[in-house]
């Protein structure tokens, strides 16, 4: 969707639409490579954040929607941030914001038939879940937080704090690399860069020779800066405030969900990762669960370039499937291995996808349900809008709790010796929820898996079951990253 040459005319086209995928992949007009108005305005917020965005946007209508004439006339004007901006005239300010909601833009037909701004009518008129093949678009924080298991905040940090995060995170990024992994017998590269950041040398050393991922150590592993440290304790705070909130408002009777800790909320470590540019992305996963334990709760804060980050229900595979899946077996010369890609493809895409916009300094809350009932992205975009200290580049820093009770001195070894994984069925109806410890050699390069398999059980909070088998070297927890602030 393009930008019109008036306001009405924008805001008769900008009504919610479900995309089929193929009509995404194409441009809406013959420049490929010319930003939609949504882009337009999130690089017109992050640059003059106390502006509202309907005066924005009038603006850029009135510059026929050049961003640079918009930006050059807000710079030119130098008006008191604040103040109210009439046609041409705006708001001044250095520091950098993010994209807000678009519902007051959006228009939709009331009850009573006529045409209203979204945000007004977005307590009383049900947004359709998205068909199968189809995406469906939200902006506004109240729409993500009823049909997705996530919660976003935006403009999270003070402006300035965001913005010496990202340059100090950005500096770190020269030290990130990928790490590789296993595939059909292929070995492949992550498709960005990052690191596992800790707080003291002696969890650097159990992180490269104890803790495992995907089946490998990974080497990449550095001690948290002062401002990553200093950002957690607000990270904290605000997670711990947002799973009270859902807890009460969206679970049943008010309860935490079975096996969600009933305990605060304490980061320990944190992912962080590097985008740099457009096709750098991940594809749909669910985040490993082996040290976070079952229903983990997961801080996501995200700093320079937007991109967009979809989401999808897991759908477990009905008993008709699996029957056509047996026959295959027996009849198809195609592999089984490239036939189960195209079936759990199908699955996936049985209730479409939802898609989040993640701008500068917003934090992305995945609640407790995410990591075994979804899966998340973040997809390849055909161009970008860079950001004025960042330019290409994307730096997502993922804040993580790993239980002490899951350390992997006490985690099951598999037949081969190696460390096993944590994970949930989530394809049969039968088993569906249960959580089980796997091989998982087999996924990292130059191993090959074994077929150890065991069910793991937890109590009702969340920790594992050992049996009789009683802990007894008290394996060392990692140290919360604001405990020292």
């Amino acid at each position: 969707m393009r930008l019109g040459t008036s306001m009405d005319a924008f805001i008769s086209r900008k009504r919610p639409r479900l995309l089929n995928p193929s009509e995404e992949a194409k441009p809406e007009s013959s420049d490929p490579h010319e930003d939609t108005t949504d882009t337009k305005l999130a690089i017109l917020l992050s640059l003059f954040p106390t502006i509202k965005q309907d005066e924005l946007l009038e603006i850029l209508v009135s510059c026929e929607g050049s961003v640079e004439n918009a930006a050059g006339l807000l710079s030119e004007k130098g008006s008191t941030a604040g103040t109210l901006v009439s046609k041409k005239r705006a708001a001044v300010t250095s520091s950098f914001g993010m994209q807000t909601s678009l519902s007051s833009h959006i228009l939709t037909k009331a009850e009573d038939g006529s045409m209203k701004p979204l945000n007004e009518c977005a307590s009383k008129k049900i947004i359709p879940l998205p068909q199968k093949g189809k995406t469906l678009h939200l902006y506004s924080p109240e729409d993500i937080a009823t049909y997705t298991p996530c919660t976003i905040i935006h403009n999270f940090l003070p402006a300035k704090e965001a913005n010496t995060l990202l340059l100090d995170l950005l500096d770190e990024s020269k030290h990130f690399s990928r790490y590789d992994f296993q595939l059909f017998n292929r070995t492949v590269q992550s498709p960005h860069t990052h690191a596992v950041y800790v707080s003291t040398p002696e969890e650097h050393r159990q992180q490269t020779s104890e803790y495992t991922y995907g089946g490998t150590y990974r080497s990449n592993v550095r001690q948290v800066t002062p401002q990553l440290r200093l950002v957690s304790r607000q990270v904290q705070n605000n997670v711990n405030s947002e799973i009270n909130k859902r807890i009460r408002d969206i679970y049943p009777g008010g309860k935490k969900l079975q096996y969600q800790s009933p305990k605060e909320w304490r980061p320990n470590a944190a992912f962080v990762n590097c985008y740099d540019g457009p096709t750098e992305s991940v594809g749909y996963h669910s985040d490993e669960l082996t040290y976070l334990g079952p229903h983990p709760v997961i801080g996501s804060l995200s700093l320079g370039v937007a991109r967009e980050f979809r989401v999808r229900r897991i759908v477990a595979r009905d008993d008709e499937t699996a029957e056509e899946d047996q026959d295959a077996d027996k009849t198809s010369p195609v592999p089984k291995f490239a036939r189960n890609q195209t079936a759990s493809a199908a699955r996936a895409d049985a209730q479409g996808q939802i898609s989040i916009y993640l701008p500068h300094n917003s934090l992305l809350i995945m609640h407790a349900e995410m990591q075994e009932e979804w899966k998340h992205s973040i997809t390849p975009a055909q161009a970008i809008s860079p950001h004025p200290i960042s330019g290409n580049r994307r730096i997502n820093i993922t804040y993580r709790w790993y239980r002490d009770t899951l350390h992997p001195r006490y985690t099951p070894r598999c037949k081969c010796g190696e460390h096993t994984i944590l994970r949930c069925a989530q394809r049969k109806h039968e088993t569906r929820g249960r959580y089980m410890w796997m091989c998982y050699a087999g996924f990292a390069p130059g191993k090959e898996g074994c077929s150890f398999f065991q069910w793991a059980e937890f109590d009702d909070d969340g920790d594992p079951v050992w049996g009789k088998k009683a802990i007894l070297d008290h394996a060392p927890a990692l140290s919360n990253f604001s405990a020292s602030q």
